[in-house]
C-alpha cells in the first residue's frame, strides 16, 4: 500500500488527494493542511464580501467531514518546515508548536503563491489591527469581516486593479463604502488591451470607484486620521487616507520548501516540474500556484490559475501512484465579473505572441450577443489576435453585459486555440442558434470574420 503524503489543503492538494484514492482506494493519503480550513474557495472570497454568498462556510467547496469520507487524513493547523529527501520524511510543526516526522512514499507539495508586496514600505509591519489587509485566505477573510463589522469603516483604498482587486472594489462599495483604486499601469485590468480595459474603467467609475491610473504606491503608514498610502503618480508625490487598506497586487510562487530540499526553480522563480508533475527529487511531485505552466503557445511560463492547479493536482495524484498522465498545457483562460460587466481572455495579445516569435495582428469587432430583433441585446466588444503566417488563432479577448455569456464564448476560443484552428476555421464550428441566445453566425464568429476580412483587404492594399 502506498503512503502518499500532500501539503497544501488547496485546489492541487486536494485535487491530487481525491484523485489518488479515486483510483486506488488502498491508498493511504495524508493531507498536511497550515490552517483549518481545506478546500476552501478563495476565489469566492469577493461574493462572501457582497452578501451573495453566506454563510462563509459556505465556500468549502467539500467540508472536512466529506473530504475525510474519501478516505483521506487530514492534518490541519499543521506546517511543514522541512522534506528529507533521502529519507523520504516531511517535518512538520503541529499547532501547539511539536516537532514530528512523517514518512511518506510519495509526496506531493501544493504549497500555492504567497501574496506580492511589491515593495511597500510598511506593508511587512502594519496588519488587520491597524486596518492594512491582503487578502489571500480564509484568515485574511476574516480580518477583513471584522473590520467592517466592528469598526464600520466608510472608506477603503484598493491597491491593484487585476481580477481580485476589482472584484473587492465591487464588493467594498455594495457594502457602503467610499473606494479609491489604484493602480500602477495606465489602465485596469492590465491582462487585457486597453482598448478593452478601458470599458471596465469606466464600469468601476460609473458606479462610483475613484480609479487612479498611472500611479505607484511605495509606502503605507498608520495616520491619526486613518491609513495613508503615498507613492508617485507620473513623476508627481501623491497621497490618499482611508479607513481600511487592501494590498492586492499580485502573488509569487510559495517555493521554500522545495527550494530547500534541492528543486530547481524555472519561470517566475516558480518551482521547475516536467509534463507528469515531476520535481526532479526522487518521490516527490508538485503542482498548483508554486509550480511554473506548460503554456501551449508559450512553453514554459508562470501563470497561476485556479483551473490550471485543479488539473495539475489531479494529473500529480494520479502519477504518484503509479500513473503516466501528462499536463496537456494552459492556454490561460481567464475571466472575471465587474459590477455589471463581464471581461475575459484566452491565448495570447499581440505583446505577448510576438517575444514568443509569432507574427501576430490583432482586429476589433463588435457584434450583438443575439438576435437584435428579440429585445435585450447587448454588444459584445472583441479583440482577436491571429498569427499573419498561417493565420492561426492566437488569442481573444471580448467584454460585455453580464447576460451575453462572455465566458461560455470565451471558452469557445480557448478550445479552437487548445486544438490549434485558425482563425477561418472558427466559422466552421457548428455552434448552436436560437434568436433569444444567438444568431445564425454567432457572435464569436462575426469577429473572427472581421479579423479574415481585415487580411485579405490588407494583402490586397
Amino acid at each position: 500500500m502506498t503512503h502518499l503524503v500532500i501539503v497544501g489543503g488547496s485546489d492541487a492538494g486536494i485535487s491530487a488527494a481525491l484523485r489518488a484514492r479515486e483510483l486506488d482506494p488502498t491508498t493511504d493519503v495524508t493531507v498536511v493542511v497550515a490552517d483549518s480550513y481545506p478546500n476552501f474557495s478563495i476565489c469566492g472570497i469577493p461574493y462572501f464580501f457582497t452578501g451573495e454568498v453566506s454563510p462563509w462556510q459556505s465556500l468549502a467547496h467539500r467540508t472536512a467531514a466529506d473530504l475525510e469520507a474519501t478516505g483521506m487524513r487530514l492534518r490541519l493547523d499543521t506546517f511543514a518546515t522541512g522534506i528529507d529527501v533521502a529519507g523520504r520524511r516531511l517535518a512538520v510543526r503541529t499547532r501547539d508548536g511539536a516537532v514530528e516526522h512523517i514518512a511518506y512514499d510519495e509526496l506531493m507539495v501544493g504549497t500555492g503563491a504567497l501574496p506580492s508586496h511589491a515593495g511597500i514600505a510598511g506593508l511587512d509591519t502594519l496588519g488587520p489591527d491597524d486596518g492594512v489587509h491582503v487578502l489571500h485566505s480564509m484568515g485574511d477573510t476574516f480580518a477583513i469581516d471584522a473590520q467592517l463589522a466592528e469598526r464600520a469603516p466608510r472608506s477603503a483604498i484598493i491597491v491593484g486593479a487585476g481580477y481580485v482587486g476589482l472584484e473587492m472594489a465591487e464588493a467594498l462599495t455594495v457594502r457602503g463604502l467610499r473606494v479609491t483604486q489604484f493602480q500602477r499601469g495606465p489602465q485596469v485590468l492590465s491582462t487585457l488591451d486597453p482598448e478593452l480595459g478601458v470599458l471596465v474603467h469606466d464600469e468601476l467609475v460609473g458606479h462610483g470607484v475613484d480609479v487612479v491610473t498611472d500611479t505607484t504606491i511605495s509606502a503605507i503608514a498608520k495616520t491619526p486620521s486613518g491609513v495613508t498610502v503615498s507613492g508617485t503618480q507620473a513623476g508627481e508625490p501623491v497621497e490618499a487616507t482611508a479607513d481600511l487598506v487592501l494590498v492586492v497586487v499580485g502573488v509569487h510562487p510559495n517555493t521554500s520548501l522545495l527550494e530547500s530540499a534541492g528543486a530547481t526553480l524555472g519561470a517566475g522563480r516558480a518551482v521547475l516540474v516536467d509534463e507528469h508533475m515531476r520535481t526532479g527529487l526522487p518521490h516527490v511531485w508538485a503542482a498548483g500556484d508554486g509550480v511554473v505552466t506548460h503554456h501551449r503557445l508559450l512553453g514554459l511560463t508562470y501563470l497561476p490559475l485556479g483551473t490550471t492547479s485543479h488539473k495539475q493536482g489531479r494529473i500529480a495524484g494520479e502519477n504518484a501512484i503509479g500513473g503516466h498522465r501528462a499536463f496537456a498545457g494552459s492556454v490561460g483562460t481567464q475571466v472575471v465579473k465587474v459590477f455589471d460587466l463581464v471581461a475575459a481572455r484566452t491565448g495570447l495579445r499581440e505583446r505577448d505572441a510576438t517575444p514568443a516569435g509569432y507574427q501576430p495582428v490583432t482586429t476589433a469587432a463588435a457584434a450583438d450577443d443575439h438576435k437584435r430583433y428579440y429585445p435585450g441585446a447587448h454588444a459584445i466588444s472583441f479583440r482577436v489576435t491571429g498569427d499573419t503566417r498561417d493565420d492561426r488563432l492566437l488569442g481573444a479577448q471580448l467584454v460585455g453585459r453580464r447576460g451575453t455569456e462572455v465566458a461560455k464564448r470565451v471558452d469557445t476560443y480557448a478550445t479552437a486555440i487548445y486544438a490549434g484552428l485558425t482563425v477561418d476555421q472558427v466559422s466552421e464550428l457548428d455552434l448552436s442558434y436560437t434568436p433569444p441566445l444567438g444568431s445564425p453566425w454567432d457572435a464569436v464568429q462575426i469577429a473572427t470574420q472581421a479579423w479574415s476580412a481585415a487580411q485579405t483587404a490588407a494583402a490586397m492594399i
